[in-house]
């Protein structure tokens, strides 16, 4: 069962558009495979129905003819039959021969079975005779005197115009009847079906025609229907990948049927509360940084009171590394809430200005490759990039940054000399507080909000940054940016 539908699943459209066209394209192809099945089966009754009809009542006249023939001298049945044929208008071809006239037999089914077993039937109970011959032939090779002479060849007065009706040459019903011994009474006529043996066509011109149009039209109708009940879905799906960056994105249009109004309208209210309780937690951790620095104030005063010089100096130092988690816990939280405007920006300008502030406190970056400028928030990139830096510096001395640029997607990889770090710990330093080196002096081993506060900026971007550890030895930092993409508030 799993196996079926992971099959399914393969070949079925991704979007909801798709999966709504196919099941209407099933679901019209069934109703009319149904529709064309029972008005074929209902037409087949009909057609029997009627042929029933017809060939009881020509089994009736031939028996009638049959009676009045066998009411007639010998010697005066072929003078009947001349004058039959000189003055036209009958609806059967009749003579008298010698023997039995072989015929090609043709048609099979239940129409000739209907016909077929009608007449020798009543033919049988009503002149009490067992040996009746009710065959169908074709006109062109219908022979009807002992001499074998063709239909065709007659005079056309002599029958060819009731038997023959070109060019649809329908089947010719020929019975044949013992009137005595060594006489034989020949009746051919036509049933008035002139299809009754070519069988029904499923795909005939006209009802592929009809099929088509009608599938044409119903998927018209359902693609504009489906598309206006999609629309605002595409739109809530949209919002739904951009709330993750953009918590200030315009709310959605609550219209449309009531269950997309009613999700629509339920996600403008998550929204609404996910930004009113962020802005709460801003406000709360930006009332706990005011409140701490008075105390902290306060604290550093006292410490420069103390006689004991190693005593204030240790005593400063928390108070400074105290200071600085706060700092760092509020930007975590906040976001680095710096409020600016994307602009197009040199991605190696950047990377060298950073390098020369670096180069002043001892560390080496050389650069390789240039992009052409990049629209994103200059000042949060530029804290994105220096933190990077500022870690492969700090752990390797010396740092090579390589840009490169492929499908729209801007790669920057930082390459430092340092030892590296272990593998379960490439995702697990970018979280808040976390850091490898053991010292907490803001000089050694910071605070560990560096690298999370890096990728937060990345993301806001769009892009994105992975650390591994290159063969060679190094940690290997990569940071994406889409070149196609809006850029969030940070």
């Amino acid at each position: 069962m799993k196996s079926i539908k992971r099959k399914l699943a393969r070949w079925l459209p991704g979007s909801l558009r798709g999966r709504f066209v196919i099941i209407m394209i099933a679901g019209v192809l069934a109703a009319q495979t149904a529709s064309y099945a029972l008005w074929t089966s209902q037409v087949r009754d009909s057609q029997l129905e009627q042929l029933d009809e017809l060939s009881s009542n020509m089994a009736f006249s031939i028996a009638s003819t049959m009676r009045f023939f066998r009411s007639l001298p010998v010697d005066y049945r072929h003078i009947v039959l001349d004058q039959l044929r000189n003055m036209g208008g009958t609806r059967f071809f009749v003579s008298v021969n010698e023997r039995r006239i072989p015929v090609e037999d043709i048609g099979s089914g239940p129409e000739k079975d209907v016909v077929v077993n009608n007449v020798r039937s009543i033919l049988t109970e009503q002149l009490s005779i067992d040996d009746v011959e009710v065959e169908f032939s074709r006109p062109e090779t219908l022979r009807v005197f002992n001499n074998e002479v063709l239909l065709r060849d007659l005079p056309p007065r002599w029958g060819q115009h009731s038997l023959l009706m070109e060019p649809l040459s329908p089947p010719i019903l020929v019975v044949q009847l013992e009137l005595a011994p060594d006489t034989w009474l020949y009746v051919g006529t036509l049933l008035g079906v002139p299809d009754i043996f070519s069988g029904y066509r499923w795909l005939s011109e006209e009802r592929l025609l009809v099929g088509v149009l009608v599938l044409l039209s119903v998927l018209a109708l359902s693609l504009l229907g489906i598309t206006n009940v999609t629309r605002p879905l595409a739109r809530l799906s949209r919002a739904a990948r951009q709330l993750g960056n953009d918590l200030d994105s315009p709310p959605l249009n609550e219209s449309g049927p009531k269950e997309v109004a009613a999700t629509a309208a339920a996600f403008n209210r998550m929204q609404r509360r996910i930004r009113e309780q962020i802005d709460e937690r801003e406000r709360l951790f930006s009332a706990i940084s005011h409140d701490l620095k008075t105390p902290i104030t306060r604290l550093r005063l006292r410490a420069e009171m103390l006689d004991d010089p190693a005593q204030r100096e240790r005593f400063c130092a928390s108070l400074d590394e105290l200071s600085e988690l706060v700092k760092g816990a509020l930007a975590s939280v906040k976001g680095l809430d710096l409020h600016e405007d994307p602009q197009p920006t040199d991605i190696s300008a950047l990377l060298l200005e950073i390098a020369e502030e670096l180069r002043l406190h001892g560390g080496e970056v050389s650069l390789d490759g240039s992009v052409s400028p990049l629209t994103v928030k200059p000042l949060a990139l530029k804290r994105c990039l220096a933190n990077l830096l500022e870690n492969a510096v700090f752990y390797g001395q010396k740092a090579t940054v390589t840009v490169a640029e492929q499908a729209d997607v801007v790669t920057l990889r930082i390459h430092d000399n340092g030892p590296g770090m272990p593998d379960a710990q490439l995702s697990r330093v970018f979280s808040p507080f976390v850091r490898l080196e053991a010292s907490r002096s803001r000089y050694t081993g910071g605070s560990g909000l560096g690298l999370g506060i890096a990728r937060h900026i990345a993301r806001a971007h769009g892009g994105d940054i992975v650390l591994s550890n290159h063969p060679t030895g190094g940690l290997v930092a990569t940071l994406t940016l889409p070149r196609q993409t809006s850029v969030t508030d940070l």
